[in-house]
């Protein structure tokens, strides 16, 4: 029998798929992550929430090494980020030892409720910006 993690998982990444990722790509306003598929070699975009301080850019994955974009990065950590409509360049790095919970308070409340209502693993990324 499936835990109740592993069907929060399924229920809430079944709804981004198919309803909340591609209205939000459409945003102009939103941040954007932009990976490379570990299988395809495609680019990959998920809408994320996070701040950039100073030539970083933080966020916190709400299902950790199980979301899809993490383990992309897993497998190739050069990545883009599109904030306030310029994509940036960088390397992320998956920060498991980080206090995730403590982090959510540093990045946009709304975002961060979130993350925090529906988040079963939840795993800190920092995202080393080239500019």
């Amino acid at each position: 029998m499936p835990s109740k993690n592993d069907v929060q998982h399924r229920l809430v990444t079944a709804f981004q798929r198919r309803v909340g990722n591609p209205l939000l790509r459409r945003r102009t306003a939103q941040q954007l992550l932009e990976t490379t598929g570990r299988v395809s070699g495609e680019p990959r975009v998920t809408p994320i929430g996070g701040r950039r301080i100073g030539n970083q850019f933080w966020l916190v994955s709400e299902f950790g090494e199980r979301s899809q974009y993490v383990r992309n990065i897993k497998a190739d950590n050069r990545v883009r980020v599109r904030l306030r409509g310029t994509w940036h360049t960088g390397t992320a790095h998956l920060l498991p030892d980080d206090d995730a919970v403590a982090r959510l308070r540093e990045l946009p409340r709304a975002n961060s409720a979130a993350v925090r209502l529906v988040g079963t693993d939840l795993l800190t990324i920092r995202v080393d910006l080239d500019d």
